[in-house]
């Protein structure tokens, strides 16, 4: 097996809200023989309101991040698609020698941006022989809707991720480990993003599609890669029961989770009981508590 080794940018989310996918994250790339040093001092990356008060500002903060990677020489992976989409849009940016030249004076850095940017579904899904040979549980009988948010695949000229309109990464992951990816349009449509504070009705009405969608299918959970999907789709479902008298009651999780419990973690290990709406009942059921 080659020595995977990559430059880690956990984000604001990850040490607070999103502490669980941060924890399965660590957990399964340890067991894959992914090695994640996490950037020293790092900072926020701006995420969703940095560019919209400043365009230096939002490149500046995630070419503080870039520069820290290209430090240590190493690949640049994210978790979080917010971070991941920042950082991606900053290296675009950063390619013309002008806009280059003046972020290098505002970090007084010799910052030459060459770190690639990753995010680490690709990062994970890449070793695809090395994952086989570690699973210890199957998922089958487990139907998921794999849902890859705005930022993950748009826009393609940018991110070039995958599919814009019907990615396959995530889906092809939970395949792999026995699960069954539903076919469903909504894997990328909007949740309502960073608008829970300043438009909840907006959040409430597009996750509540969301939700409702999968549901209909007959999905088991929403598996995701973005703490600000996840915090959507999650924390408001009471809320959702609320105002449109639909009790969805969807388990949320990050991709990491399921991987974590195929690779034989326990469900507390993976910090599954962390989340608003209960993943107790799906997991008893599917024999994986």
């Amino acid at each position: 097996m080659t020595e995977r080794v990559y430059a880690y940018y956990p984000g604001c989310t990850l040490q607070s809200t999103a502490k669980e996918y941060d924890v399965s994250a660590r957990l399964v790339c340890n067991e894959l023989g992914i090695e994640l040093r996490e950037l020293e001092d790092w900072t926020c990356c701006g995420a969703s309101s940095a560019h919209s008060m400043s365009q230096l500002l939002g490149l500046a903060l995630p070419a503080r991040e870039l520069q820290l990677a290209e430090e240590m020489g190493l690949p640049l992976v994210a978790p979080c698609a917010m971070c991941y989409f920042r950082l991606k849009f900053a290296a675009h940016d950063l390619v013309d020698e002008t806009t280059l030249t003046t972020v290098r004076e505002v970090l007084a850095k010799d910052f030459r941006n060459a770190a690639e940017v990753v995010h680490l579904l690709e990062v994970v899904a890449e070793d695809k022989e090395t994952m086989l040979s570690k699973l210890k549980k199957s998922l089958a009988g487990m139907r998921v809707a794999c849902y890859y948010g705005c930022l993950l695949v748009r826009p393609r000229d940018i991110l070039d991720f995958d599919d814009e309109e019907n990615p396959q990464m995530m889906d092809g992951l939970m395949e792999m480990l026995g699960a069954e990816s539903i076919d469903w349009s909504f894997k990328t449509e909007c949740c309502g993003a960073s608008l829970p504070l300043s438009r909840p009705d907006i959040v409430l009405r597009l996750s509540h599609r969301i939700l409702s969608q999968a549901k209909q299918l007959g999905a088991d959970c929403i598996v995701v890669a973005c703490p600000m999907c996840h915090s959507n789709l999650d924390s408001h479902q009471n809320e959702m029961k609320a105002k449109y008298n639909d009790g969805v009651g969807l388990p949320v999780l990050y991709f990491t989770q399921l991987l974590g419990l195929a690779l034989g973690f326990s469900a507390k290990q993976l910090h599954l009981d962390k989340h608003l709406t209960d993943t107790g009942p799906m997991l008893e059921n599917k024999g994986l508590a």
